[in-house]
């Protein structure tokens, strides 16, 4: 079998046949995020929480199991049925290396990533590593597992030195890989100066080149892969490269100012949204990939006799993004296989299931008091936090309210560190608490909540993809 490698703007086989890779992310398995998987803050957070409340031993046990079960032999059935052909596989680096003892590759952090490929593989599904989480954070999210709202990956070389470090362990061992479709070495990047982001490119595109030739490179744009407009002409450094978009349409988010209907100047503020993300990539004659992107949906547990009308108008915002990457013939890879409770996922662990009887009421709290920060839906306590945007906006400059990441206003970075880090905090341990005195049986049933067996698949959702997934 040949690799995958670029051509023009064209993704092509060892045939110069065209391929499209049409996915989905597996977000929550070897880089978990609280929206996914049930739980407030951040992974290290409660990681080091559930040891210290049952002990490591059961706590890695507890984890590992988790991994296991989120993506099997099902799973890989389960969508190759629906004619999708690449899954994105994103990772934190701390199941490689420890913070205290860095640049010492822990073996069994291939485990998984080894499974999983080799799973996709014997299923005719590529794969795209993506390094969702660095050391120090690339971007201030929680999905980078950075517990503050500052990205310090870019401000300390020694950061840098080391996911350079591991990208070159990590070419090292699948270089010889054609089921692997490229390297994603750094998910939504967020560098301040924008031009720090183009050097770091250049230097993990030529620790990797020099050890590997064949895969293709897939390159976020800065600003949570959303902003190309200080690239210029660095792409001539870059060969059998592909840039990667992130393209979240606003109109499927419980913020969206309306109900998406479809009408011709929604769809028309849809695809402005794409074409200005695409627009440095199509001046350059390059090729592209949608990395991320899709709607989350509402719940009957927290949306009530609204929840199908809400999610017919979310389908429609996803059916008419399809449309405009049909007509583009865009690879892409939708956000997410799979989670906890049905927000976003294609297959989410069922209500009956040990893990969601267990947290019942403790999701439901943390969706009343808004801690997460993807799709927050904050009717419940945005009168608590209006007074201190009220209090910014009012005393605050206009011109010095624009602070970077410049797509957070001052309402979300209000949010970001009083709801999402602050008051996240103090959920962690009572998380934890759930685990006492469960046996190693227990643990297993509770980490078997997100098996294929034990979810629910979002059939409308899936029978879309299914529609859209042609190669």
């Amino acid at each position: 079998m040949s690799f995958l490698r670029v051509s023009d703007t064209k993704i092509v086989d060892g045939k110069d046949k065209e391929v499209l890779l049409r996915g989905a992310g597996l977000g929550g398995w070897m880089n978990m995020e609280n929206f996914i998987n049930g739980y407030p803050g951040r992974e290290h957070q409660v990681r080091e929480a559930l040891a210290q409340t049952i002990g490591a031993e059961k706590s890695n046990y507890f984890f590992d199991k988790v991994v296991e079960y989120f993506f099997t032999d099902a799973d890989a059935k389960f969508f190759k049925s629906l004619g999708l052909n690449c899954l994105r596989l994103p990772f934190n680096y701390r199941h490689f290396e420890d913070d205290m003892d860095p640049r010492k590759l822990k073996p069994e952090g291939f485990k998984h990533l080894d499974r999983v490929i080799d799973l996709c593989a014997q299923h005719g599904i590529w794969t795209v590593l993506d390094l969702h989480a660095v050391p120090g954070g690339q971007n201030p999210g929680w999905h980078s597992d950075n517990p503050t709202h500052h990205a310090h990956f870019w401000d300390h070389k020694d950061f840098q030195d080391r996911t350079i470090w591991l990208w070159e362990e990590l070419a090292k061992r699948y270089k010889d890989n054609p089921w692997v479709a490229g390297y994603n070495p750094l998910n939504e990047p967020a560098d301040p100066q924008h031009t720090r982001l183009i050097q770091f490119y250049n230097r993990v595109y030529k620790s990797i080149r020099a050890i590997d030739e064949n895969h293709i490179l897939f390159l976020d744009g800065n600003t949570f892969a959303a902003d190309f407009s200080k690239f210029g002409d660095a792409y001539k450094n870059w060969s059998n490269t592909v840039y990667s978009i992130h393209d979240y349409s606003g109109f499927g988010f419980p913020s969206s100012p309306e109900t998406y209907v479809g009408s011709e100047e929604q769809k028309k503020r849809v695809r402005q949204v794409f074409e200005r993300k695409r627009q440095w990539m199509v001046d350059n004659n390059l090729p592209i990939w949608n990395g991320e992107w899709g709607p989350v949906y509402a719940r009957k547990q927290y949306d009530g006799e609204k929840t199908e009308e809400i999610n017919e108008a979310r389908l429609r915002v996803l059916k008419d993004q399809l449309e405009i990457y049909d007509e583009t013939r865009l690879s892409w890879s939708i956000w997410l296989l799979k989670d906890v409770d049905g927000f976003q996922g294609m297959i989410y662990s069922s209500p009956d299931s040990a893990y969601n009887r267990l947290f019942k009421d403790f999701l439901a709290r943390k969706q009343y008091m808004a801690i997460d920060t993807w799709g927050t839906d904050e009717v419940h306590v945005k009168h608590i936090y209006e007074p201190m945007e009220k209090l910014i906006k009012d005393n605050i400059k206009e011109e010095h309210l624009k602070l970077y990441p410049s797509n957070w206003t001052v309402k979300r970075r209000v949010a970001e560190l009083s709801r999402h880090i602050l008051v996240a905090e103090f959920l962690v341990n009572e998380w934890a608490d759930h685990f006492i005195g469960k046996s190693t049986e227990e643990l297993d049933e509770l980490a078997k909540s997100f098996a294929f067996e034990n979810c629910v698949q979002r059939e409308q959702l899936n029978a879309i993809l299914k529609q859209f997934s042609h190669i």
